[in-house]
């Protein structure tokens, strides 16, 4: 087996992670969802799809008291993320569950909200797939694919509940269709940018089951400055202290 390593979950001294080389680790991508997603006080709960080693719903503990549920179907990264909450003594705020998707969502309770960091991959584009089999299934539509990440959502949400996911510009078309086809309308979107005067590389978007239209469109993130390091809101996100 590989080594485990823990870390300072970024600027959270008081949070640490455990991540293994040879699997998925959390990225920008999982900071960015973890930072956009709506946190009211109409949320009895939160359900994050392919949590892996559960970053965000450790990210989200920073955030909200609220009880999160956290759904992965890879035995070995189920066994990380459990550390991760005992770890970080968040046992009776997130619970792990080892299923799929399809699985969880045919008898779960309702949640109002559901957030997702999907494979982006699909599998018939010309990507190499990765030999690696934790890391197939992380970045490629193996087990699960856009539409039934959407659906399922669809399935475990309130009234009003809300459905936040972090993916590619280039899918945007097909995630309003698939939204709008299970009843979930697109309420925000925020595209994000390496820095400025580059072309939107990450796409964050919100979305209400059973919302009236009217679509937001937020101002530019922009990860990096110039010199490319990161920029400040970004710092913020990584729990940083920044002075302007």
């Amino acid at each position: 087996m590989e080594k485990e390593v823990t870390n300072y979950l970024l600027a959270h001294n008081d949070m640490q992670i455990i991540q293994r080389k040879d699997m998925f680790n959390f990225s920008l991508d999982t900071v960015l969802l973890a930072n956009f997603c709506t946190l009211n006080k109409d949320i009895k709960s939160i359900v994050d799809f392919g949590t892996n080693n559960a970053a965000i719903p450790l990210l989200l503990s920073r955030k909200t008291t609220k009880n999160i549920i956290a759904i992965e179907i890879q035995e070995e990264a189920v066994e990380l993320a459990n550390k991760n909450i005992a770890l970080n003594n968040l046992e009776q705020q997130i619970q792990i569950i080892h299923s799929d998707i399809y699985d969880y969502v045919k008898d779960a309770k309702k949640t109002q909200l559901v957030v997702c960091n999907p494979p982006f991959f699909k599998v018939d584009e010309k990507s190499n797939l990765n030999e690696n089999t934790y890391l197939q299934i992380a970045r490629h539509e193996i087990k699960i694919d856009l539409e039934g990440i959407i659906a399922s959502a669809a399935r475990i949400l309130d009234n009003k509940g809300r459905f936040a996911m972090v993916h590619r510009p280039d899918r945007l078309i097909d995630i309003f269709n698939i939204m709008q086809k299970y009843d979930i309308e697109p309420k925000r979107v925020r595209f994000v940018y390496p820095k400025v005067g580059k072309e939107s590389h990450v796409l964050l978007i919100e979305g209400m089951y059973k919302g009236k239209k009217g679509l937001k469109i937020e101002a530019p993130l922009y990860a990096h400055n110039d010199d490319g390091s990161y920029s400040n809101e970004v710092r913020k996100m990584f729990g940083e202290k920044i002075d302007e």
